[in-house]
């Protein structure tokens, strides 16, 4: 093949590749997590990454005309199917589909990828691992979104960010669904109302990028115009004027349909349980909170960093939420013969990735292996049996696999690779029965070889694991 025809290595868009000390985090930050979910009683669940697409339906897209147009479809035969995009509607489909051999109260933790197919950036990618838990069944709804606050708090904190790092905001739809109800916006505009104010923290939009969503259209810095809610001025400066509240009795006193009222008793009930737990003050309301996907219909909750993080050139960025999540009634509903109520909590492992690794709070033990190195040839036998004492003592070990390589380049390798010591052994070793080891990770210039009796091996290499 001539160097025209040669493929140019890359990935698309809203896609990474993860190794070394940051797949390490994240597979500590998976560990840490999984435990907590399961300390707090929840049990594991995993689905397909494809669902049938009518089964998964479509939350995402803002285009109408288009409503897959946020998530990956294929045609499979006489269905499509659909990579998903989040881990409750999958919960929801398998709920259905089990409920007579789950719990009166099921209580399922999941971690894996889900798929969105928009537009990347600041830690939003189209490929991400969510950790979510989710409580499904009739249940107290305060007890159970308290116990998922106190879950969020708890397993943040285990993760390694401290308390003043995050902040957990919760808010209630029915509020502002009552407040639709009261300016008449029609039902086909009431989701892109909703859709226009879960914006308002993001970057870029403010309470102006959300009048214009509420309004006409928002044209964004690249010229890409969304479509608006079409709402009148009145309604659109009453629900402005909403906005602005931030005070639960200041919302009480001046907000009075009945819905809206529903909505605010909720949160009070969750406020009074959040003071029996240990968490109360990392929860603060938020009634601009209302959760994009349009199966929420009650308690939602994102929980915020209080610090900026960075992207690749340095420069501070919002990413957004590290963990949202929220109350559904009806995504159950959709299948027949069911309406099982649920709530849960998704936390996005990859975005917290983002954070974690440019902070100096979490050690990473990467336990990188021992080296065997290979003199000669003719001792291979010799040095297979260190390479099994080491690994019988649940010592992280490698042996060189070329054994015409020369001491250099193998120790080479071993720097570049950041293995702590190398075996290094000879004719005169193996003549002895001793053992040399070289400290790959000491000062240069110092003596950082020993040799030793062979029976003094793991003691000896484990001054420097």
């Amino acid at each position: 093949m001539n160097i025209e025809n040669k493929l140019i290595p890359g990935l698309p868009p809203g896609f990474e590749d993860r190794w070394n000390k940051k797949l390490l985090l994240k597979k500590r930050l998976i560990k840490v997590i999984e435990k907590n979910f399961i300390k707090y009683g929840f049990d594991p669940l995993e689905t397909p990454s494809f669902e049938i697409s009518e089964n998964i339906g479509s939350f995402l897209a803002e285009d109408d005309g288009n409503p897959m147009s946020d998530v990956f479809s294929f045609s499979d035969g006489e269905k499509n199917i659909t990579l998903r995009y989040d881990l409750s509607s999958p919960l929801a489909r398998f709920v259905a589909q089990n409920n007579q051999e789950l719990p009166s109260v099921y209580k399922r933790y999941a971690i894996q990828n889900v798929f969105r197919n928009e537009k990347s950036g600041n830690a939003r990618y189209r490929e991400f691992t969510q950790a979510d838990c989710d409580i499904v069944g009739n249940v107290n709804s305060a007890q159970a979104n308290a116990e998922l606050c106190n879950l969020v708090a708890s397993t943040l904190i285990e993760c390694g960010l401290n308390k003043d790092q995050f902040t957990i905001n919760v808010s209630n739809r029915k509020i502002i669904q009552g407040l639709i109800q009261d300016l008449k916006v029609p039902q086909d505009k009431a989701i892109k109302v909703m859709r226009a104010i879960d914006k308002l923290d993001k970057p870029g939009f403010g309470l102006n990028g959300v009048e214009d969503l509420l309004k006409k259209e928002r044209k964004d810095k690249s010229g890409a115009i969304t479509k608006g809610a079409n709402l009148n001025d009145d309604q659109v400066s009453q629900i402005l004027g909403f906005l602005s509240i931030k005070d639960l009795n200041q919302l009480k006193q001046k907000f009075k349909n009945s819905l809206t009222q529903e909505g605010i008793r909720e949160l009070e009930d969750l406020f009074e349980i959040l003071n029996f737990g240990e968490y109360p003050n990392q929860v603060k309301t938020n009634f601009t909170i209302v959760r994009g996907l349009d199966y929420y219909d009650g308690f939602c909750v994102e929980t915020n960093l209080n610090f900026k993080a960075k992207n690749n050139k340095g420069k501070e960025v919002d990413i957004g939420s590290i963990c949202s999540g929220g109350q559904y009634n009806k995504l159950i509903s959709r299948f027949k013969g069911l309406d099982i109520p649920g709530t849960g909590i998704s936390i996005g492992v990859d975005r917290l990735l983002f954070v974690m690794s440019q902070l100096d709070q979490v050690e990473i033990d990467q336990q990188k292996p021992v080296i065997v190195c290979v003199m000669d040839e003719k001792y291979l036998k010799n040095y297979y049996k260190i390479l099994e004492t080491l690994r019988k003592n649940n010592i992280n070990s490698e042996i060189f696999l070329d054994s015409k390589k020369n001491l250099g380049k193998q120790l080479t390798y071993a720097n570049k690779k950041e293995c702590p010591v190398a075996v290094i052994c000879g004719e005169n070793e193996f003549r002895d029965n001793k053992i040399t080891l070289k400290n790959l990770l000491g000062i240069k210039g110092e003596n950082n070889q020993s040799t030793f009796p062979k029976e003094d091996l793991i003691n000896e290499i484990k001054k420097y694991i």
